[in-house]
């Protein structure tokens, strides 16, 4: 299993998220960021050439060491200052109100305790703050759902903790946030792994964990 967690997945990783399908979402969402952004789940990179002149510098946070080391090559792609940090988001080593934009792009689904890390998330933004993303997720109807339920065990092992059955609202709201825009639907491929919300969020005021 280290093998295809250290060699393989990363490059399997890599190859699945440069799928063309997904270069609309990214630049939606990317091109939105402003100020300081914290990206949770950098990966190998992929997003680093989307961001815009409104940002000033990237934090990009990736726990997995050899992700980084692939995003760290395409670093001058983002043509924007870049930090890295080799970290988990259920503790960002950042101070309380320190960054303008939070971005995950295909990220919650994978994080061991996703509450925690949008808690995490929550506590970086400045008060006027927004998180923007595009996730995959839990879908509407109930036949999608069985199989979402039943493959998400064995999906977990082969997809680097990916769940398929994770609500994304649930998720964004429960952490603190409140939902200003929200866009869902299908991209092609299976059901069971292409039910996509994609939209922004801020912190809500007075919430308490």
């Amino acid at each position: 299993m280290a093998v295809y967690r250290d060699v393989i997945f990363p490059h399997l990783c890599d190859r699945v998220m440069r799928n063309k399908l997904f270069r609309p979402y990214r630049e939606r969402v990317i091109g939105r960021a402003e100020g300081r952004v914290l990206e949770i789940g950098a990966g190998s990179g992929i997003n680093l050439p989307f961001y815009q002149a409104g940002v000033t510098d990237v934090v990009a946070l990736e726990p997995e060491r050899h992700l980084m080391a692939m995003a760290e090559r395409k670093a001058n792609a983002a043509h924007r200052p870049v930090t890295f940090l080799q970290a988990s988001a259920e503790a960002i080593p950042l101070d309380d109100r320190s960054v303008d934009t939070v971005v995950t792009t295909w990220t919650l689904c994978s994080i061991p305790d996703a509450d925690r890390a949008l808690r995490e998330m929550r506590r970086v933004l400045k008060p006027n703050g927004r998180l923007l993303f595009v996730e995959h997720g839990l879908a509407p109807e109930a036949g999608v759902r069985k199989w979402q339920n039943r493959l998400t065990p064995m999906w977990k092992k082969i997809g680097g903790g990916c769940h398929l059955n994770r609500s994304i609202t649930a998720l964004i709201e429960g952490g603190g946030f409140k939902l200003n825009q929200l866009d869902t639907g299908y991209v092609p491929g299976p059901r069971f792994a292409g039910f996509l919300y994609e939209g922004t969020a801020q912190p809500r005021q007075g919430f308490t964990a």
